[in-house]
């Protein structure tokens, strides 16, 4: 997802701003057991495994009412006889059915306790259907205080679109609401007003009418996440191109509004610069075969897989602002770069608790300057990135509490993250190796869902560094590393302070103009040249702060 409004508003009027939060007091969140059966591994959701959902829904547009069924389809781990289901009011979560058996259904707010009759038996795949209707959550200020965003276009028709990110998709409909699970394939079915065209995930496999209406069937052949399902109904027209991508072709589909296709058409060659640039940086696309598409929505934009929606405008940077403030942000569409970039860090690999969304945001955000770097070089790649430190707030640590649903507060996620990253290309000293890490990472773990840990370990491996100080001091504490020094004639002594322990991260700088690393670490080190100190730099790509004493 991109960042948040008031992070615009924020850039804007206090862009010269600087916040120490280690010298704020925060209040810890509240957590409720809700919050625990949303964000928590239940005994009721681990026995079983998903491996295929049929959505299958009908819209009623005028009434701003939905209903229809889910079909789940699941892998029994272990015997078990009462099963997990969420789906959040005003939606209600009317019948279960299994065997052609109606089950018993115990409601506890958000989460809804199925208890099943028939033998859960070790390895078994069985099906459960659940039924619900109502009027879902209408969305406030898409995607970030998601639902569904009930407009009208320029022309008067409905113009509708799911956005769920950070409620989560039991806002809409009814599945097993948590990261750490998802589903291998899907089947969406949507019935619609025969004006009007649905779009959802993967590729469409059939238009059925019904009347006065249509049903689209998309099917997802990929594992996605729970928040990456999503539909678009409007008065769409539809263009498309095939891309010669690593994987052979790629069919890239728009979905627009009418009145906007000529616009579409040339804006949207933006769509495969993007594919090439991320192709080189993170490996082949992850979901050849449910092909990718770009669809208008009445919101900014989201990264729903393979259906990834717009709403930026046709214009360049975000929503026609540059947040890095060099000019480098203007040079691209941010949400077709921005969301495109998270089908490698958010669908392809997903975090298995929102806590470390860092994964999903700090990646994506720094594939906006890496989106730069190939297409405009390594110093407008800096310029950006280093650009959006601006924007770092450090109020709070980048990993949020973890089995409660609550990802960090702010928008640290994003642009420390990439600043982090950016900083440790400087460490690795080598771009091959680099790039071949982050094609690495979407290889290891592709199609998976993941913790902060295993990137952590990864990176070390394949580094050789150990990067566990490193990364503790940048995703688990709002500590700027500080480089303190003195230059006494010939001599520099430097230290780091408002560190983590055993934090010892080299560091590069310009003495007398030669560039040079330095060793720090919490103890004074010295440093001594054979001619006076008189000019002394550090190198700009570090994300810390220093000090002359």
């Amino acid at each position: 997802m991109h960042i948040h409004n008031t992070f615009i508003l924020w850039f804007t009027v206090m862009v010269s701003m600087a916040v120490n939060a280690q010298d704020i007091l925060h209040e810890k969140p509240y957590f409720t057991r809700q919050d625990s059966l949303r964000g928590s591994i239940t005994p009721e959701r681990v026995w079983w495994d998903l491996t295929y959902y049929h959505l299958d829904i009908k819209i009623n547009p005028e009434d701003k009412f939905l209903s229809g069924k889910n079909t789940i389809q699941y892998k029994v781990l272990q015997p078990y006889s009462v099963m997990q289901i969420d789906l959040q009011p005003p939606l209600k979560l009317i019948k279960a059915i299994q065997n052609g058996k109606e089950l018993q259904i115990i409601h506890d707010g958000n989460a809804h306790f199925i208890e099943l009759v028939d033998q859960q038996n070790t390895e078994d795949i069985n099906e459960l259907e659940v039924y619900y209707e109502g009027r879902p959550k209408e969305a406030v200020r898409p995607p970030w205080d998601g639902g569904i965003s009930w407009q009208k276009d320029p022309n008067g028709n409905h113009f509708i679109a799911s956005s769920c990110q950070g409620q989560g998709a039991s806002l809409w409909w009814p599945c097993k609401d948590h990261m750490y699970d998802e589903v291998d394939s899907m089947l969406i079915s949507v019935n619609v007003p025969s004006k009007l065209i649905d779009v959802s995930n993967g590729r469409l496999r059939k238009v059925e009418q019904f009347g006065d209406t249509k049903t689209y069937h998309w099917f997802v052949s990929n594992p996605i996440n729970n928040y990456g399902v999503n539909i678009n109904i409007g008065d769409y027209v539809n263009f498309s191109e095939v891309y010669d991508g690593l994987a052979g072709n790629l069919l890239m589909d728009y979905y627009v509004l009418k009145d906007n296709l000529e616009k579409a058409k040339e804006h949207f060659k933006q769509a495969p610069k993007m594919m090439e640039a991320f192709e080189f940086w993170f490996g082949q696309y992850p979901f050849y075969a449910d092909s990718f598409k770009l669809v208008e929505v009445p919101y900014l934009g989201m990264e729903h897989q393979s259906s990834v929606t717009y709403g930026n405008g046709y214009q360049n940077g975000y929503r026609g602002m540059d947040l890095s403030g060099t000019g480098w942000g203007l040079k691209f569409d941010f949400i077709i770069v921005h969301e495109g970039g998270h089908e490698w860090f958010a669908n392809n690999i997903t975090n298995r608790d929102i806590a470390d969304m860092w994964i999903h945001e700090s990646f994506t955000a720094y594939s906006e300057n890496l989106f730069l770097d190939y297409y405009y070089g390594k110093e407008a790649s800096a310029d950006y990135v280093i650009g959006t430190r601006k924007l770092i707030e450090n109020q709070s640590p980048i990993i949020g509490p973890y089995h409660v649903n609550h990802h960090s507060v702010g928008t640290d996620m994003y642009y420390k993250g990439s600043n982090m990253l950016h900083t440790l290309r400087q460490l690795i000293e080598d771009d091959d190796k680099w790039r071949q890490i982050l094609r690495g990472l979407n290889r290891t773990f592709y199609h998976q869902t993941v913790s902060t840990n295993q990137i952590e370990n990864y990176i070390s491996k394949e580094t050789g560094y150990d990067l566990n100080e490193f990364f503790n001091q940048y995703l688990r504490t709002t500590m700027i590393p500080t480089l303190e020094y003195k230059i006494d004639g010939t001599t520099l002594k430097f230290r780091w302070t408002n560190i983590v322990p055993k934090f010892d991260m080299p560091i590069e700088v310009s003495i007398n103009q030669t560039e040079q690393w330095l060793y720090p670490k919490a103890e004074w080190q010295s440093l001594t040249m054979k001619e006076r100190i008189r000019a002394f730099e550090v190198d700009r790509d570090f994300y810390i702060r220093s000090k002359k004493l």
